[in-house]
């Protein structure tokens, strides 16, 4: 390394040490700054990378201190308050992490970590000068109103801010609708009804009009709620944040129903729709075994990953087939779904499927169309594969005139989003929004909060922007719903297992994650190398 490269890292570390982001001995002893990160196939050049001992790395979020200088601190409220001075240690270490993976062999590298949410001693904020607004964006998801409902009363009784404003209708609302005040007393019992009290839309994000509408309305700490596409939008807010050097925090908090964003655990409201899911299957399962050779149709949320009907089938136990995005399947021909629904009508008189929104999208007519279509938030336009599944059935039978079906099809899609959140999401919910508040409070910005291994942590926009989650079909939660549901894996050409295998082999399959889950790997890690 020339002298020149070893000069400026020695700057950027000093640069963060003074604002005590960093472990004062990794910080001496490493390098850390605006640099690409060794865990990506592509260094993002957005990217904090701080590299410490024994192959220890931190994805760190961004800071005021990166871009404003000098800037005045204070002591924390919270050391004042008399709800949180009985609680020892409250305030987070300034060294404290999060690893990504916890499962590791004794000769493993420490490998990624991301910094840990929680109250610092000094603040960057006094309580007077705060105005916040919170946004909600994208489509419905039980436990909404809770975040809104959190955000808003710990930061007026956390942090004494009186000042928070509601921005309806989503991003377009930042500059073409107007605000609502927030208090406590007006978001008292939001979380007892679905939906959003702010509304939502899809789209409208300009990213020039809202920080315009933001520095026109006084606003300082922005939090926002909402999918994979939404988190992108808030990464274009914060970067034109501090291009313009505003001290304003932008904050995420990450929402998705199908749990297909990367990084963390699970997303808020998942519980609650596995649990609803139930009722949806339980009906359809007792329609199926009231008749002869009854069939029961589900179809659920996962427009490209399959968690829900997943883990609502393996809750279940009444289900004979699962088909989701991840694993294709096939009608026609030995080891097919025409093949074994007859199989089982013989052996059980009945049979209940559920299929995910995103599976077999391949297999349906006009397909080339339908893919090439987006909605306003860029995802693909699907067909209903839930009609066309239950039309491909009746239609077999007829054809074959094997025996006589009755199907039923139930799609409780928009029931399931519009339900109110159910009480482990009402808690996760609640520790998802105050960890938000605290790292705003603390400087940091232009991140998003999150769950990772049970802890709450940081996590920069970039890795929740940079890929999407999804089954893992070779593993063994995936093999636990096979064995529960004996449906064949549809994975009959050998080449594509022999394909998937060695891939499948560079991550090890036992991952250690929240305890909501399994001890098992829930997603494919898109990490190259860690």
């Amino acid at each position: 390394m020339d002298s020149v490269t070893v000069s400026n890292k020695l700057s950027q570390t000093n640069s963060l040490n003074n604002h005590n982001k960093l472990p004062t001995a990794a910080a001496n002893n490493n390098c850390n700054g605006w640099i690409g990160s060794p865990m990506t196939s592509a260094p993002n050049p957005k990217a904090k990378i701080v590299y410490g001992t024994a192959g220890y790395v931190l994805e760190d979020v961004p800071h005021f201190t990166d871009y404003l200088p000098d800037l005045p601190t204070y002591p924390n409220p919270l050391a004042d308050n008399p709800a949180y001075s009985v609680v020892k240690q409250y305030f987070v270490h300034v060294d404290d992490s999060v690893p990504q993976k916890v499962v590791v062999h004794k000769d493993n590298e420490r490998g990624v970590h991301f910094r840990r949410a929680g109250p610092r001693q000094k603040v960057y904020f006094e309580s007077d000068e705060v105005k916040a607004a919170i946004v909600t964006c994208g489509g419905l998801c039980p436990g909404l109103n809770t975040v809104i409902r959190e955000l808003v009363c710990s930061l007026h009784h956390m942090y004494g801010v009186k000042k928070v404003l509601g921005i309806e209708g989503g991003y377009r609302g930042f500059y073409a609708r107007n605000t609502i005040n927030l208090t406590p007393k007006s978001v008292n019992d939001i979380h007892k009804r679905g939906g959003t009290i702010l509304g939502t839309s899809r789209g409208g994000h300009d990213t020039n009009k809202i920080v315009d509408s933001i520095q026109d309305r006084g606003i300082n700490q922005v939090y926002i709620i909402g999918g994979d596409g939404t988190q992108r939008g808030a990464a274009a807010i914060f970067e034109e944040v501090r291009r313009r050097g505003l001290k304003v925090a932008v904050v995420g908090i990450p929402k998705t129903i199908d749990n297909d964003i990367p990084v963390i655990d699970k997303s808020f409201g998942f519980d609650t729709a596995v649990e609803e899911a139930q009722r949806a299957i339980n009906a359809a399962h007792v329609e199926a075994e009231s008749v002869e050779n009854g069939i029961g149709v589900v179809k659920l949320m996962g427009r490209y990953s399959g968690f829900i009907a997943m883990y609502a089938t393996l809750a279940s136990r009444d289900v004979d087939c699962c088909l989701i995005p991840e694993s294709p399947f096939y009608l026609e021909g030995p080891g097919g779904l025409f093949e074994y629904t007859e199989k089982r009508l013989k052996e059980n008189g009945h049979m209940v499927i559920v299929i995910a929104e995103g599976a077999g999208q391949e297999l349906m007519s006009e397909k080339i169309q339908s893919m090439s279509k987006q909605d306003a938030s860029g995802n693909k336009l699907l067909q209903d594969v839930g009609l066309w599944i239950s039309q491909e059935i009746k239609d077999h039978f007829a054809r074959e005139k094997t025996m006589a079906i009755t199907l039923k099809y139930i799609d409780p899609t928009y029931m399931i989003r519009a339900i109110p959140s159910n009480a482990s999401d009402n808690v996760y919910c609640t520790l998802l929004a105050q960890s938000a508040i605290h790292g705003a409070m603390a400087g940091y910005t232009g991140y998003t909060s999150g769950l990772v291994n049970g802890r709450q942590t940081y996590i920069p926009f970039y890795r929740i922007n940079e890929s999407r989650n999804h089954v893992v079909i070779t593993d063994r939660m995936w093999a636990r719903l096979l064995s529960s549901t004996n449906q064949p894996s549809f994975l009959g050409d050998k080449s594509h297992n022999e394909d998937n295998t060695e891939e499948e082999e560079e991550e090890p399959l036992d991952q250690l994650v929240d305890g909501n889950f399994s001890d098992d790997t829930l997603v494919k890690k898109e990490i190259s190398s860690i």
